[in-house]
This record gives C-alpha cells, sequence and structure tokens, in this order.
C-alpha cells in the first residue's frame, strides 16, 4: 500500500509542476539550463555518518527529496571518528564519494568535538551546520515516522521538566546509563500513545535535532522518515536487501573482511569504493587496529592524568588502568570494563578521547566552530554553492592550508586514524590525503 501511495504522489506531483524535482537536479548539471537560470534552490539538510552508505541510506535519501520539495541535499556527515566513538569503516573521503554518487549534494564535515558527543551535542553542532548553510529543512529517520510526535514529546517534556529531570537523577542514582534513565524517567510520567518511545536510538536523536531548531528559534522545518526494515541496532541482516548499518559492518568483520556478503545491501557504488579502499590499503578500521595504540597510552598514564580526559568520571581511570593491564584486545578489555552504569557506547569515546588525549578543558574551550569545511559536491551541489555562499551564516573553507589552526581536532583525528594501518606508507598516503584532497567532485 505505502508502495502504491508513493508512486500515485509522484505522478500527481509531475502533473502539477512544470518540472519534477528529479528533472530539475538534473537540469541543474546543465548550468546554463533556462529553466534553473536565476531560480531559488531549495536545500534540505541530513545528519549522516554512511558507515557504509547502504540501501537503506539510498532510501532515505529518495524520501527526503520527496517530502521537502527541495532541490539540493546537504548533508552533515561525522569524519573519520564516529559518535559511537569508534572508527569510520573508510575514510571520509571514501564515504563522502558513496555519498554523492548516493544521491547527496553537498558534504560538509561535522568536526571531532560535535561528532563524537553525546546526542545533544551532536545535533547541536550539525543542525548549526544545516542553518549556516541555509537549509529550509531537516529530514531525518526514526522509529517513530511521525514528526507531530516529536513536536507534542517536546511540549510534554517542557510541562514536565522539573518532574523528568528529577526522575532521570534518581534512576542516576540506581546505577543505571543516561539513556536508561531517560526512557525510565520518560514512561514514569505516563505519556500517551501519541508520543515518542525514547527507547529507540533514532527516535531520541530525532528529538534533539528538533530541540536544537526549537532552542536556537530556527526557521528550519523538521520532517522525519519512519526507518525501513532494519533498526539502528540490528546485527543481523532482516531483509533481502535493507540492513542497519551494524549487521553490515559484523557481517564483514566476521567473514574476515570477505564483501561478498553485504553486496546485496549496498548500492553498487559503495560496493565497488569499499572494494577499491580495501584492496588499496589491504583492510577496513575497526578498534582492534587501534588496540595496541590504546594499551600504550593507558599504560603509560597516571590516574590523574586521566581524570583530565574528556568523559573519564567517578573513579572510572582506576577501572581502565586495570583492565588494560590484562587485556589482550580491544573486545575482552571493553567487556572488562563495562557495566550497566556505562553504556558500550559512551566507553568507546572514551577510549577514543584518551587515544587522541581530549582533554576536559579542550572541549570546554571549543563550544563553536566558524566554518563550513567542504568535502564534497556533485554539479547540483557546486551550482547552489555558487548562488548562496555568498549568504552562508559561516564562510567556507575547502583547503587546510589556511586555516589550520580551527581545524586542529579534525587533522589530529586524521592522522591518529591512519595509524590504523601498519604500513607505513599507507600510513602516510592518509595522513597527506588529509592536506592534499580537494574537495570530491562528482557529476
Amino acid at each position: 500500500m505505502k508502495l502504491i501511495i508513493a508512486i500515485a504522489q509522484s505522478i500527481q506531483s509531475y502533473f502539477s509542476s512544470r518540472a519534477t524535482k528529479t528533472e530539475k537536479r538534473a537540469l541543474l548539471n546543465n548550468p546554463g539550463s533556462p529553466v534553473i537560470k536565476g531560480e531559488v534552490m531549495k536545500a534540505v539538510g541530513v545528519v549522516v555518518e554512511y558507515n557504509p552508505f547502504h540501501n537503506g541510506h539510498q532510501f532515505h535519501l529518495n524520501q527526503t527529496i520527496e517530502q521537502s520539495g527541495a532541490d539540493v541535499i546537504i548533508a552533515v556527515m561525522s569524519g573519520n571518528f564516529l559518535q559511537r566513538g569508534e572508527p569510520a569503516l573508510v575514510s571520509k573521503w571514501a564515504r563522502t564519494k558513496m555519498a554523492l554518487l548516493g544521491g547527496a549534494d553537498i558534504i560538509f564535515e561535522l568536526p571531532y568535538q560535535f561528532a563524537t558527543q553525546n546526542a545533544d551535542i551532536f545535533a547541536k553542532g550539525a543542525v548549526n551546520i544545516l542553518a549556516a548553510a541555509n537549509c529550509h529543512s531537516l529530514c531525518f529517520g526514526s522509529e517513530s515516522g511521525d514528526i507531530d510526535s516529536f513536536n507534542m514529546t517536546l511540549d510534554f517534556l517542557d510541562v514536565h521538566e522539573d518532574v523528568f529531570q528529577t526522575k532521570v537523577k534518581e534512576y542516576m542514582r540506581e546505577g543505571v546509563s543516561y539513556p536508561t534513565a531517560l526512557s525510565q524517567s520518560f514512561k514514569s510520567l505516563s505519556p500517551n500513545d501519541q508520543l515518542l518511545d525514547l527507547s529507540k536510538p533514532n527516535n531520541i536523536l530525532g528529538l534533539q535535532y528538533v530541540a536544537a531548531i526549537r532552542s536556537q528559534k530556527l526557521t528550519m522545518e523538521p520532517l522525519t522518515i519512519i526507518r525501513k526494515s532494519a533498526n539502528y541496532h540490528d546485527e543481523h541482516f532482516a531483509s533481502n536487501s535493507i540492513a542497519s548499518a551494524t549487521s553490515i559492518r559484523k557481517a564483514l568483520f566476521s567473514h574476515d573482511g570477505q564483501i561478498n556478503d553485504i553486496q546485496a545491501y549496498l548500492p553498487p557504488t559503495s560496493y565497488e569504493i569499499l572494494a577499491k579502499y580495501q584492496k588499496e590499503f589491504g583492510h577496513f578500521h575497526s578498534w582492534e587496529n587501534y588496540w595496541p595504540l590504546l594499551k600504550y597510552k593507558l599504560l603509560q598514564s597516571t590516574p590523574a592524568e586521566l581524570r583530565k580526559v574528556h568523559e573519564v568520571e567517578e573513579g572510572l581511570e582506576h577501572r581502565l588502568l586495570q583492565a588494560a593491564r590484562s587485556a589482550i584486545t580491544f573486545e575482552a578489555f571493553m567487556k572488562e570494563i563495562k557495566t550497566k552504569r556505562y553504556t558500550w557506547t559512551r566507553l568507546q569515546r572514551v577510549c577514543l578521547h584518551i587515544m587522541m588525549n581530549i582533554q576536559k578543558e579542550t572541549i570546554r574551550e571549543m563550544t563553536s566552530f566558524n566554518y563550513l569545511r567542504l568535502l564534497g559536491m556533485t554539479s547540483t551541489g557546486r551550482e547552489y554553492l555558487r548562488k548562496e555562499k555568498k549568504n552562508f551564516g559561516l564562510p567556507l573553507i575547502s583547503k587546510l592550508s589556511t586555516v589550520k589552526e580551527q581545524l586542529e581536532l579534525d587533522i589530529r583525528a586524521s592522522r591518529i586514524y591512519a595509524l590504523g594501518f601498519h604500513d607505513s606508507e599507507q600510513q602516510n598516503k592518509l595522513i597527506q590525503r588529509e592536506f592534499t584532497q580537494p574537495p570530491i567532485q562528482v557529476d
């Protein structure tokens, strides 16, 4: 039924406008087109990691254009390290190309100090970038699929804020993780069926996007699309063509990097890019590649030094040091330090900040950014930048040569990321790419 409705809406849209969205995007590849010349271009934003870009992401981008009526999709993408505190499967440059070939038009990098934080900070950083790029809407995937439920949930929480925060603190004192405390506190307020299920990860993140738009009084319209077939944390394939990035990565590493098993779940372009990356560098990135670096960093640190690292709190440094002395692998180390209090994701972010030597003071001082770093664009995206960049809220950066200080954390992250390879030539190749790679262009 949903497919029939979607087809009917597409037909209706075709006859109600002088050009379909697909036609307009195609015409943008010809800058001399009389249909596009002088026309205001509408941009919709998405917040992504694409680890890797799969068929579900392709569906999201297609639906984003249909829902928003936009001409251009602007993606804010995490760099080489992700919100779950783990290294991306392949570099941000490879993922940028996947995204552009998959339907995005402009890719901006989400800076490290936002990309590797909790949902609140992650969302605020991404929304700020999209607002600065003049996006008229933001479209995200969710388990709900109903934008009204997000607005009603925020209204509900505004009314019950004091009680809600008190409940969160009570559950935290019982030793549960912060996400669990949020979910249980919300349930204790007896919300009605029209509100969100805050035990679902994409609902939680989507709520933060909508909250960020509200708190900054932006005119950006929030839109949401229901996740199709696979849930965010699914570890096994749920259909013949749509799978979560988690299940794709698990299958990849379970079969020693053999990519044939995941081919059905990726667009052909993504599959080709993964195959080329594997051939060029020998393997994909995982935490196990960085375990020797993390273990060394832990074993040469004192408890006092670790307490200065961002997100190391409540005596966690002692648990980290004890586990580092005996663990042979990263997975064994994580199982040793895991408690009910800390989620796996939170602990991975702690490990990342230790390896990166990110101090609490550094993060406190970097609460904002003053640039938009361009990673790639299509012909459509290039035309949008030509027309709109003079009106952007932040300056556009495409070269590192003049702005190294502003990008210090992202440069450090790229250098550390390259150490996931054992071959020094491969390391240097990836490190130099950070400085020599111009924005990727796809027509």
